[in-house]
């Protein structure tokens, strides 16, 4: 099969005879391009990792759907906790309670959020996961166990005693009782600092938390955790048509709406800003195609006079930076996957040089560089890098396919 004459003219002028590297100019846009498509590969693919992985961290922390009233206490949890889980789908059922006390130690108050969990034989808050301190087994109605972050601002360890006053306590404050504060003990210091639901927070067993908030036998939720391949939206809208109006059913998708959006948010902007990368090498092609077809004015003009038409002059620099952009893609896509390859060795090997590894495990929570890598997002940035390569190359071809071949003869070159 034969190439069309325009195809084997750009392939030609874009590796010239006798020249065993090829054109400089051919490398080096080939090389720019590349360098953008692995940019555009490595920061999405790590932006997709962080945002994959705060993911699975709050599912372990929050479960897959929450069934409340609006925020009001209900009964019958234990026996609706029952009846979820014989439903297909449903591994774990946590009823809960939520709400603010005042704690303190010696005279320094905070007013951390705190959580009562019905901890059962498979918990749908994973916050054993992620102590630091102390034993999960320690957590008993007289015990605690509280945020990093609270234990930093109070001065808590475990085995401390830190007082704490609720809302009903506050109440009775108001009609002249004498109330004291319950006394609890530090069983456990968990670090979750990315969730703010949990800092600087307090969790404690239901019943601890029903006697804080005088709710008797009511709770304030259920937290349920499905299986990995259930879908939660068809769940969610499932439950809404069966359980009574007052129940509201959220997914964990729209309880951490806002929280997602930045996530989301951050990655595209990141796609956006690198995407200027690439942009930066397409406008040197096409400035390195223009001065191509000034220098090559007479040769232009001879295309014509051949019968070359101007779609297919247009066609031989449209080509060139078609081909350009598609070879620098799949040499970038090659270089992102090599380096997300050798991620760790390189992130642990600049962080010990420069002394940040305890930085990153302190602030960011990660010891490792996680990575989540999607062939549509890869087969998108390789469309645009593409796509961008082309464009450059319009003007000079289309300055190109308006040349007057008379006037392009007469050029002294």
């Amino acid at each position: 099969m034969r190439l069309p004459w325009y195809i084997y003219l750009a392939l030609r002028q874009l590796r010239p005879a006798g020249r065993r590297l090829g054109s400089v100019f051919f490398v080096l846009a080939v090389v720019g391009v590349a360098l953008g498509v692995a940019v555009l590969v490595v920061v999405q693919s790590v932006m997709g990792g962080f945002g994959q992985v705060h993911r699975e961290r709050i599912v372990d922390t929050s479960g897959h759907l929450e069934i409340t009233e609006g925020g009001y206490p209900f009964t019958g949890a234990f026996d609706l906790a029952e009846s979820m889980l014989e439903r297909p789908g449903v591994v774990g059922a946590t009823p809960y309670a939520r709400g603010f006390v005042m704690a303190r130690r010696g005279n320094v108050p905070v007013f951390p959020p705190i959580y009562g969990l019905a901890y059962g034989e498979d918990p749908v808050f994973a916050v054993d996961e992620y102590l630091v301190q102390g034993s999960f087994d320690d957590l008993y109605d007289d015990t605690i166990f509280v945020s990093n972050s609270l234990a930093n601002r109070l001065g808590l360890f475990v085995g401390a005693e830190v007082e704490v006053f609720s809302p009903a306590m506050i109440d009775r404050f108001e009609s002249e009782e004498v109330v004291l504060p319950r006394v609890f003990e530090v069983a456990g210091i968990y670090s979750i600092e990315w969730n703010q639901e949990f800092i600087p927070g307090i969790v404690s067993t239901l019943r601890t938390m029903q006697e804080l908030y005088g709710l008797g036998d009511a709770v304030h939720g259920l937290a349920l955790r499905l299986e990995n391949d259930a879908d939660e939206v068809v769940v969610a809208e499932q439950l809404r048509s069966e359980l009574d109006t007052g129940k509201r059913v959220l997914t964990w998708r729209e309880k951490w709406a806002d929280f997602l959006w930045v996530l989301d948010l951050e990655k595209t902007l990141m796609l956006f800003l690198n995407l200027f990368i690439v942009a930066v090498a397409a406008f040197a092609i096409a400035i390195a195609q223009l001065l191509t077809v000034v220098r090559k004015t007479r040769e232009i003009g001879l295309l014509a006079v051949l019968g070359g038409s101007r779609g297919g002059v247009l066609g031989l620099y449209c080509f060139q930076g078609f081909f350009i952009g598609l070879l620098g893609t799949l040499l970038g896509i090659g270089v992102a996957l090599l380096a997300l390859a050798f991620r760790d060795p390189i992130i642990q090997g600049l962080s010990e040089m420069t002394g940040t590894r305890e930085t990153l495990i302190r602030y960011y929570y990660f010891a490792n560089l996680p990575v989540d890598m999607k062939a549509g997002e890869i087969l998108r940035i390789g469309v645009l890098a593409t796509g961008l390569a082309t464009l450059a190359s319009l003007l000079p071809a289309w300055r190109a396919a308006r040349m007057r071949p008379a006037e392009t003869l007469r050029v002294e070159q």
